[in-house]
């Protein structure tokens, strides 16, 4: 019999030896023992962990097995957006990108070329360096966790090689060649790689991820406590290599040598990578572009939707061809109106396509399209289908289709507003049922039961026109209706009443503003902007240009806030809404609180280089956890810019206007002091 003691000492032993070896052989790609040894060291390992289960440890090896024990996958929020990336379609596209990164940075510019694997992706977030949480990347906000799969997984360490607080980004995937032995024994085989890895990284029961050999690239790498010396994309990736990760070979480095902005190789190279797709031992859907320094990375931001600093270059997407069987009209909740092609199914790469978008009537002219067609559809970016030719023209004599001049719900004429066509009528039933549909979804305000069948059966009997609507409604009145059980309508009285709790961010994302989501809200709210009541009094004075200094805004975003806040029956929707009791404000939280809110009022830059807020984004937050607002460039509205070395034509521009000009020393003493220096 064992002793305890001596389990102790040889689980340890043993537990280091096998991490050891499953490096060698998942990453390094060089196994330093047979087969037949690592099975007997891992069998013995289980056995020792079977006698003393208490001696088991966090990162066992172990885990690789998995377990049979069922389990759910609970929602998890991302320490960080995943957001996802624009898309270019040419070489073209990609250096007219490059060209307006360029023009936006502050020094010469270099740009990294990886593959895009077509996986499936994972955030991994590590505590003094062991996995604590594999987290997929859900709504790009709140993902699930599924760490006891993720943990069977290979190429994934259990421990890094230093005691980091990291989140690493990567891509899970299964190799072709696995792909084609698994799905040669399945009972309903999968399409493609990517399925069957989602698949298996959703298991319940572990042990049975553990069957299917998935790998994972890590690509990406944030800190907690930014103390690592790090200033590029290729420095990333090499810290990622000796922490213990598998990171893809492939990647090449385009720099400005010669300092006059033109990268003409990268399209040559996309090209090269693009004919070499088919040969490699993995699906990949297109390449990325990424800006190399990281503080320029800072600099450029994000939209409401993607990094400004990374692009994905997009293969040509598969193609089908099949014939236009007729033409509708979508009405959307802002009254836009959206032509649809209805089309004979056919298998577009892995889907089967029934219905196509055509965008508007410039997109129908440009294609000549009538109904009858025969035309070539693809997948633009293997997601969204779309028509790119007419192959062969009617026998029909069908000319060209036209929008209609009328609304198809209600009848009002439309209205051209530059490449699309709106109905104006705001009480159109069909954008009723669109922005309340919209209001109440999963997403937004969460409402239980309030499916589309019910939201239109609403508004067709006339007890609904416009969102507030749904809180005067008398649910138990419906009873008797079809579809309406008294516990049906007990529950939505419910949901209802329910909604009321939700905060101030999601009812601001649930009103629809155009151009104007989650991501927008949350900058919106954390620049110190925390009640409708003070974003209107900002519309009402016509103060855009405070709200265009906050980094991640832009002009389009802000005046389509201002323009839609600015319309009387929007008003009018808001007021309804406060007197029902939704929440319209939020309380500064406990952590801000407790700092001082020195910067309050105030709006500022930060430009050059530091020894303590390297990268600059640190200053940044210091600045905004202390009531401050940020912006990217200095205008009339700045009262602070924090001054580096190397300022440059910032500093100049602030000295005309006036600004208050602070350096790092003095914004250390402020942040110690907790007083704002306002002397000019």
């Amino acid at each position: 019999m064992e002793t305890v003691e001596h389990a102790q000492v040889e689980i340890a032993r043993l537990s280091e030896e096998l991490r050891r070896h499953q490096h060698h052989y998942y990453v390094e790609a060089q196994p330093l023992v047979s087969d037949t040894q690592y099975d007997r060291m891992m069998d013995r390992l289980l056995y020792l962990e079977g006698l003393y289960p208490e001696l088991k440890l966090s990162d066992s090896p172990s885990q690789r097995v998995g377990s049979d024990l069922g389990t759910g996958f609970p929602e998890v929020r991302h320490t960080v957006p995943v957001l996802s990336l624009d898309k270019a379609y040419t070489g073209d596209g990609v250096l007219q990108w490059i060209e307006r990164c360029r023009q936006r940075g502050e020094q010469r510019l270099s740009f990294v070329v990886e593959e895009k694997i077509d996986g499936v992706s994972l955030v991994l977030y590590y505590e003094k360096g062991l996995l604590a949480r594999a987290v997929t990347r859900g709504n790009g906000f709140v993902g699930n966790d599924v760490t006891p799969n993720a943990k069977t997984i290979k190429s994934i360490p259990l421990r890094l090689s230093r005691p980091l607080d990291i989140a690493v980004r990567g891509e899970v995937f299964l190799p072709k060649e696995d792909f084609n032995t698994l799905n040669g024994t399945m009972e309903v085989p999968y399409a493609n790689p990517r399925n069957l890895a989602a698949g298996t990284i959703r298991r319940l029961k572990s042990s049975e991820t553990a069957m299917v050999p998935l790998k994972m690239f890590a690509y990406e790498a944030s800190f907690t406590n930014p103390t690592e010396a790090v200033h590029s994309h290729v420095e990333i990736l090499r810290l990622l290599k000796d922490l213990g990760f598998l990171v893809n070979p492939s990647l090449a480095v385009f720099a400005d040598a010669d300092g006059d902005g033109t990268y003409g190789d990268i399209p040559d190279y996309l090209g090269k990578l693009e004919q070499q797709r088919s040969t490699l031992a993995y699906e990949i859907d297109g390449l990325v572009i990424k800006v190399n320094e990281l503080g320029v990375r800072d600099f450029l931001g994000y939209t409401g939707h993607h990094p400004r600093w990374a692009l994905a270059y997009k293969f040509d997407a598969p193609e089908a061809q099949t014939e236009v069987l007729d033409i509708g009209v979508q009405v959307g909740r802002t009254g836009r109106i959206t032509p649809v092609a209805r089309v004979k199914t056919v298998k577009v790469g892995n889907s089967m396509v029934s219905n196509v978008t055509l965008h508007n009537q410039d997109y129908i002219n440009l294609l000549e399209l009538a109904i009858g067609d025969t035309v070539a559809i693809s997948k633009r970016g293997d997601v969204i289908p779309a028509v790119e030719r007419v192959v062969e023209k009617n026998e029909e004599g069908n000319t060209t289709w036209q929008l209609p001049a009328e609304c198809p719900s209600c009848k009002t004429t439309l209205v051209r507003n530059g490449a699309h066509t709106f109905c104006p009528n705001g009480a159109c039933p069909d954008q009723v049922v669109g922005r309340i549909s919209f209001f109440v979804g999963r997403q937004q305000m969460d409402l239980d039961g309030f499916g589309p069948e019910t939201v239109s059966f609403l508004v067709d009997k006339g007890l609904v026109h416009d969102i507030p609507d749904i809180y005067t409604v008398d649910y138990d009145a419906l009873v008797g209706e079809p579809g309406f059980g008294e516990k049906k309508a007990g529950a939505l009285a419910q949901a209802v009443e329910k909604s009321k709790e939700q905060p101030y961010r999601l009812v601001l994302v649930a009103l629809g503003i155009p151009d104007f989501g989650k991501k927008a809200v949350d900058l919106l709210v954390n620049a110190g902007i925390r009640s409708m009541k003070q974003l209107l009094e900002m519309v009402d004075s016509g103060d855009a240009e405070t709200l265009v200094a906050i980094k991640g805004f832009g002009k389009k975003t802000v005046d389509s806030l201002f323009a839609e806040l600015s319309d009387a029956k929007v008003r009018e929707r808001i007021a309804r809404l406060i007197l029902l009791g939704l929440q319209f404000s939020e309380a500064a939280t406990d952590a801000e609180e407790m700092l001082p809110q020195i910067f309050r009022n105030q709006v500022w830059c930060v430009t050059g280089s530091f020894e303590r807020f390297a990268p600059r984004s640190l200053a940044l937050k210091e600045i905004e956890a202390r009531g401050g607002r940020t912006t990217s460039s200095v205008t009339s509205k700045t009262s602070h810019l924090l001054a580096g070395s190397g300022a440059g034509s910032k500093l100049q521009q602030a000295q005309s206007f006036g600004t208050t000009i602070v350096d790092e020393q003095q914004f250390i003493r402020m942040l110690e002091g907790g007083e704002s220096d306002d002397s000019r």
